[in-house]
């Protein structure tokens, strides 16, 4: 019946001619009505198809682009083209010019084809990063303002370089600060090799090479970024660390930089720090109903702490600043001790660790604890002197958040033991303990579904049951995600509360592994089942999922 209803489709437009095909919005659709229409072919182009340079017949990527038509093959001396508007007879013609014979014309959905451009315009500026710059540099770098360090300085080394006819250095950080804004990058990483620079933006948690600026250029750019960074440009035998402003692209973001003095040259790492990539609260922050709720009430309590725990980079301060979020009212007094501090909150009294000028985190909270504090956030509990006041402060009714390093929920507890806390002190004053990972979430414009992967789950040891009759998906590639397969990223959790049987066995010491057994046995959901439930609601890869819990 559906087939009937889809040809009696075609054979209506069919009547209606090109001017109603045209009209066909779905770029399937239009590729199979167009086709049946002219008597041609429809084509699917393969996923990670790249012509070779034979079919490119000796035309630049960019004429290839504006064609919107891609060689898919030579067949007896004739190209097999595949256009996404076969209707457009002119730009047949060019390209029959380009092969310079007769050509066999067929009809590809536009994001397919306009795929496939896209991987062919990466793999040539792979080849060739001094020229993907130059054509980089050829648009528009827009509007763009940047500050925050010494702004003489900044005029006086503009006015240098164009004295010198260096200003498209100025141009190159622009340029890169915009692309990297336009990617969602979370870092730059630009690097001295020993006869060429290397630039890479870390995107969605992976680096990713991008064209260059020439090796001749690399002082004068690092130069430009610690004008803007207020550091001192003839220093390049010692770490410096600095940070500026960018507006740019209807928003103000705050870079902090680093760079570190290596063999070929000078490494420089900006970290992007967007305010508006915040979550609003804990729930904007995607948690499933039981993360939430234990989360919540955590935060909800008058005194104790709470620990979220992770590796560098899990997204345990944006967490952290979730919670203060929702818990940031006029009645309240929070401060922070922060190493450093990475946004800037409204309302809340935020402290830098200086261990330069002898602010500690100890020493900081010190003073914390004498400003009449309702909330506290500590960055990071590093040491045993810490984390005593930590749990001093949340015994004598403070709201107390914080992050550690373990590999899971259950591991806070050994953790602090080892710091020297007693356990009837950690017994009275934890509330919480939340381990947790960033997942790569796969693109929503290009995912498409995939077998399961069942060798990959034995050697994972997950349970294949679950995944009877699920659909997953998996990672293709397409422009909106950069040919990637993934697009942003996203948090799986591993909650703790301490209910009153896990606070009793603390107390008495808290045998990890009887504590993760009757924590499972009171619902508490592993970072690794956590990692099942996003693939099993589409949202990530079997891969990527295992990435981050495999060894969980």
């Amino acid at each position: 019946m559906a087939e009937a209803e889809q040809t009696k489709s075609r054979f209506h437009v069919r009547r209606g001619g090109a001017a109603e095909i045209k009209k066909i919005e779905d770029p399937s659709e239009f590729a199979i009505a167009a086709a049946d229409y002219l008597g041609v072919q429809p084509i699917s182009i393969p996923p990670g198809f790249i012509p070779s340079q034979e079919l490119l017949c000796g035309m630049k990527i960019e004429a290839w682009n504006r064609a919107k038509a891609l060689p898919l093959m030579k067949v007896d001396g004739r190209f097999a083209i595949a256009f996404s508007d076969p209707f457009d007879l002119p730009t047949q013609e060019e390209v029959s010019r380009w092969t310079r014979g007769k050509i066999w014309t067929l009809v590809a959905p536009a994001p397919e084809l306009n795929d496939a451009l896209q991987r062919l315009k990466n793999q040539e500026d792979a080849a060739n990063p001094a020229l993907a710059m130059e054509n980089i540099m050829k648009g528009d770098e827009g509007d763009i303002e940047m500050g925050g360090g010494d702004e003489k300085g900044a005029d006086a080394l503009d006015a240098t370089l164009d004295a010198a006819g260096e200003a498209p250095v100025i141009r190159m950080v622009n340029t890169i600060m915009i692309e990297a804004l336009k990617t969602k990058a979370s870092d730059i990483h630009f690097e001295a090799m020993e006869k060429t620079s290397r630039l890479r933006y870390r995107i969605d948690g992976e680096l990713v090479d991008r064209p260059a600026p020439p090796k001749a250029l690399h002082n004068a750019v690092c130069s430009r970024i610690k004008i803007l960074s207020n550091l001192d440009i003839a220093e390049r035998r010692r770490p410096q660390d600095g940070r500026f402003k960018v507006k740019a692209l209807k928003k103000e973001v705050d870079v902090r930089v680093s760079i570190l003095p290596t063999v070929h040259g000078e490494k420089v790492v900006m970290r992007i720090l967007d305010k508006s990539n915040l979550a609003p609260g804990l729930g904007s922050l995607g948690l499933d109903e039981y993360a939430y709720k234990a989360m919540k009430f955590a935060i909800d309590q008058p005194h104790g702490i709470i620990l979220v725990t992770g590796p560098t980079g899990s997204g345990k301060t944006t967490t952290l600043y979730s919670c203060l979020q929702d818990l940031n009212q006029p009645n309240v007094n929070i401060v922070t001790a922060e190493d450093p501090v990475e946004y800037e909150l409204a309302g809340v009294n935020q402290c830098h660790v200086n261990v330069a000028q002898g602010l500690t985190f100890a020493g900081i909270l010190r003073s914390v604890l004498r400003q009449d504090p309702d909330i506290v956030l500590v960055g990071e509990i590093r040491d045993g002197e810490t984390a005593d006041i930590a749990v001093k402060a949340a015994l004598t009714g403070h709201l107390v958040l914080s992050t550690l390093h373990t590999n899971d929920a259950c591991g806070v507890v050994a953790r602090l033991f080892d710091m020297g806390i007693q356990p009837f002190m950690l017994a009275s004053s934890l509330i919480l303990a939340q381990a947790q990972r960033l997942f790569r979430k796969l693109c929503p414009f290009c995912k498409q579904p995939v077998d399961v992967d069942l060798e990959m789950l034995k050697i994972n040891s997950v349970d294949p049951k679950p995944f009877e009759g699920v659909t997953v998906y998996g990672p293709v590639g397409c422009p909106k995600c950069h040919g990637s397969g993934y697009k942003g990223r996203g948090a799986m959790m591993e909650v703790l509360p301490i209910s009153t049987k896990i606070r009793s066995l603390i107390e008495k010491g808290g045998d990890a592994d009887l504590l993760k057994k009757l924590a499972l046995e009171e619902g508490m959901v592993t970072l690794k089942e956590a990692g099942m439930i996003k693939v099993r609601a589409g949202l990530t890869s079997l891969q990527a999922a295992f990435e981050v819990t495999g060894g969980e």
